[in-house]
């Protein structure tokens, strides 16, 4: 038996974790599931959106699941995820976008990864105040040399583990040419050590509109914290909603497996779980060796798994779905912020 921190989350959260476990338990894996509270509900209870206890516990454990936490927009604490990221170092996010079999979408071939630097960028929190009247505000982006090698890195090795043809690396290094000017060099200097993987760039605003138009010619990308929030979702779009993609953060030592944002689709943290993160070695190494042995294959575990879960409970969640209600959001000014 092995011990993983369960983070329920917040709205939703909670129904989409129970999915979650469900769906491992019909998969025969072996996880002992320690409960840990973050986000608005641990906020509401003890003051602190991200409790000692929480940290300590995945600090411990090296591995956790969460579902999605809710963050204040323009005011109150800052992202609980952004802060798990940055106290576990989990450099690498990953998010797989495929377009799935049942699900409508305008594309159907989209088959893409995005490899996010998950600590640096405009998402280190440096912002302040100009001047007294709060006329000005000011925010820092910082971009190092070694945390662009080691996530432009993790993006090649994936390519070779998986059989990927194409790392294409998105800048804006026109008009940011110290930051993302950084980034591009390093990508560039590290695309040499693999020569078998096809590299090239391209600036974030022709990205967008050429994934909307050609998501075909996307195999992998990397980029800087901002952009790959933005592009991810965009990705996500593509393939039918941040409700059927899944996101993985990765580090040397821990990693933290989630839903995407508020979606209903329990089958994207676990495939990422199960099959996407296999090749990235570390916590996510141990995540399936640990847990899925007896079970052959993670990913066709899984994917028999959800559908024996999902057939179990059909008629329960159609009868619920006639009972419910619509609910008035008890925090119109909220959102989630991944």
């Amino acid at each position: 038996m092995h011990d993983i921190v369960l983070i329920k989350g917040d709205g939703i959260g909670p129904e989409i974790t129970d999915s979650v476990t469900e769906i491992l338990a019909a998969a025969k894996t072996d996880i002992n599931w320690i409960p840990a509270q973050a986000g608005m509900e641990a906020f509401e209870k003890n003051g602190n959106p991200l409790p000692d206890e929480t940290v300590e516990l995945i600090e411990k454990h090296k591995v956790a699941l969460k579902g999605p936490l809710t963050t204040p927009v323009g005011s109150g604490f800052r992202s609980i995820n952004v802060a798990l990221r940055q106290r576990f170092d989990l450099y690498s996010n990953i998010r797989p976008a495929r377009t799935l079999p049942g699900v409508p979408t305008h594309f159907g071939s989209v088959d893409l990864v995005t490899f996010r630097e998950n600590t640096q960028g405009m998402y280190i929190g440096q912002e302040r105040w100009v001047d007294e009247d709060q006329t000005t505000a000011e925010s820092i982006a910082i971009v190092t040399r070694e945390a662009s090698q080691r996530i432009i890195r993790a993006a090649f090795d994936y390519a070779v583990k998986r059989g990927r043809k194409r790392v294409s690396l998105i800048h804006k290094a026109n008009i940011l040419k110290y930051t993302t000017g950084l980034f591009l060099k390093v990508g560039q200097e590290v695309a040499r050590e693999y020569p078998d993987i096809e590299f090239n760039d391209m600036i974030v605003d022709n990205t967008a509109m050429q994934m909307v138009m050609r998501p075909e010619i996307f195999d992998i990308i990397v980029t800087t914290n901002l952009f790959g929030d933005i592009l991810s979702d965009l990705a996500s779009g593509l393939v039918g909603g941040l409700g059927v993609t899944g996101s993985a953060n990765m580090g040397e030592q821990h990693a933290i497996f989630e839903a995407v944002h508020g979606g209903e689709n329990p089958q994207g943290p676990l495939s990422d779980a199960a099959g996407q993160e296999r090749d990235h070695g570390g916590p996510g190494r141990r995540w399936q060796h640990a847990h899925f042995h007896r079970s052959g294959d993670p990913q066709h575990a899984i994917a028999a798994a959800t559908t024996t879960v999902s057939g179990r409970g059909q008629p329960q969640r159609q009868a619920a779905s006639e009972r419910r209600q619509p609910q008035r959001n008890p925090y119109p000014s909220l959102t989630s912020c991944r």
